[in-house]
């Protein structure tokens, strides 16, 4: 059986893991001279969906299904509800919303590097990184277990 605290913080990526899709992940603009706009999660979302529906498809895959599936198979695992064999394909899901924060990291530097933009990171970039790698904590101590 797991630990309590250890069930209470994966329980509570269930909530942090919604307001992080909605949290400011960086402010962006054209030149710093124009006005800075707020670019989340679901505000990226809703842009690949205009422009290339494939990536679309996958980004929220990487960043809303795969962690959010994770954290619900171990809650179902943590609550006895399923076997732990289905641990090696948790922490697949894992490494998927991972390879999301390394792109939207890939794209602060890109830009930035342009010059012509302006990208800030902001408060959500951290809070969805640090869903992410609190999830691959409690994936390995629940391995471990």
């Amino acid at each position: 059986m797991t630990s309590v605290p250890l069930r209470f913080a994966n329980l509570a990526l269930l909530i942090l893991y919604p307001v992080a899709w909605f949290a400011p992940l960086m402010r962006a603009g054209l030149l710093p001279v124009f006005g800075l706009s707020e670019i989340s999660v679901v505000t990226g979302l809703q842009s690949l969906w205009d422009s290339d529906v494939a990536l679309a498809l996958l980004v929220t895959f990487l960043a809303i299904f795969a962690p959010y599936l994770k954290t619900i198979g171990l809650a179902l695992i943590h609550f006895g509800m399923m076997r732990r064999k289905v641990l090696p394909v948790l922490e697949i899901l894992g490494k998927l919303a991972m390879a999301d924060v390394f792109l939207i990291a890939l794209y602060v530097v890109l830009v930035k590097g342009i010059g012509l933009a302006t990208v800030e990171t902001a408060w959500g970039l951290y809070l969805f990184t640090g869903c992410v790698l609190a999830s691959i904590a409690i994936s390995h101590l629940t391995a471990k277990r």
